[in-house]
């Protein structure tokens, strides 16, 4: 009866242990490939992931009200202007780690270290095949001449995603050429802005435009949809990486960082390191077609389709100190 007792209090014991320590995450992530990674961390580590899913707005301005009172350990969101914004807000605290430091390059991570990069979405030219060439294709600040008078398709200058190309722009040419060059490409829309990037894609697709603005990894959505439409669209388009010459093509983050109230510090910490692994960025460049930090590092066989590039290596904050004032500048050019 006593060996019946022990076995039974130490299995009992080992089950809780197992989940003894629990993380809350708070993700403005929606892919497949991260239920696979927070499953594997829990097996690997006996960490519980619990998820909360929001818009990025949502869960900052959520961190916000709850303060130190929050039960939030880690933030994920995509867009280093977005990080930016949490950081400002007092939402994230800084830390440091070997591994962190290791597994992400330096300027695809907060300097002082309150969030870190986790994968990489390239934003580039996607062009038709049939009706553009890739010679004629340099830079984006190319697309402003009136050789492209109607036919540019690219979403709306309220999308961060454009707003952080608008703020690399302002970093490399300075306030006033980024004004010319967006009044430039508003002229040479061949409709108002409106859509997904998906969106953009299918236009071009369509014929109605010759080249959309447009992030890498929605390219990678349409070529592997269930909707036969959408792989013809795929099909029908090419990558085109911008500014090769120069200072490279833009590239944004999504990322994470430690919340100032997380009670698992130590445990949070450990999470972000698990997903800047080498492992599981090959992970998410099969399964979400996103890039690694490591850009070179690279595995997925349909990002290799759309060959090596040189990308921009300003400090992505950047992208985050010069956001208001590429809003600005977009309302100035008139970019609805």
């Amino acid at each position: 009866m006593k060996l019946i007792l022990t076995s039974l209090i130490l299995g009992l014991l080992a089950g809780f242990s197992a989940f003894a320590a629990e993380l809350n995450v708070y993700s403005h992530r929606h892919y497949d490939s991260d239920a696979v990674l927070f499953d594997r961390f829990t097996k690997e580590t006996g960490i519980k992931v619990n998820v909360v899913k929001g818009s990025a707005d949502q869960l900052i301005q959520r961190l916000i009200s709850e303060g130190k009172n929050s039960p939030a350990d880690v933030l994920l969101t995509v867009d280093a202007g977005r990080l930016h914004r949490a950081k400002e807000a007092g939402i994230l605290q800084p830390v440091q780690s070997k591994k962190l430091r290791q597994n992400v390059p330096a300027h695809m991570s907060d300097p002082q270290g309150h969030w870190y990069g986790m994968t990489v979405r390239a934003r580039v030219i996607v062009y038709s095949k049939e009706r553009v060439k890739p010679s004629e294709l340099t830079t984006y600040e190319d697309l402003a001449k009136p050789s492209w008078r109607g036919r540019i398709a690219v979403r709306s200058s309220s999308n961060i995603y454009n707003q952080s190309l608008l703020a690399s722009i302002i970093a490399a040419n300075g306030p006033d050429k980024a004004l010319s060059w967006a009044k430039a490409v508003r002229k040479n829309m061949v409709r108002a802005p409106r859509g997904s990037d998906r969106d953009q894609a299918r236009a071009v697709a369509a014929g109605l435009a010759d080249v959309a603005i447009m992030n890498t990894y929605y390219l990678g959505i349409l070529a592997n949809s269930e909707v036969a439409e959408d792989r013809e669209v795929a099909k029908k388009v090419s990558v085109f990486f911008p500014n090769q010459k120069g200072r490279g093509a833009h590239v944004n983050v999504s990322g994470g960082g430690v919340t100032s109230s997380s009670k698992n510090k130590k445990e949070a910490i450990q999470f972000l390191e698990f997903l800047t692994s080498p492992k599981s960025q090959n992970t998410f460049g099969e399964q979400s077609y996103e890039y690694p930090v490591k850009i070179e590092a690279n595995r997925s066989e349909l990002l290799e389709s759309w060959g090596p590039f040189k990308a921009d290596k300003v400090n992505l904050s950047i992208l985050g100190s010069k956001n208001s004032e590429a809003v600005k500048i977009f309302d100035r050019a008139g970019w609805e």
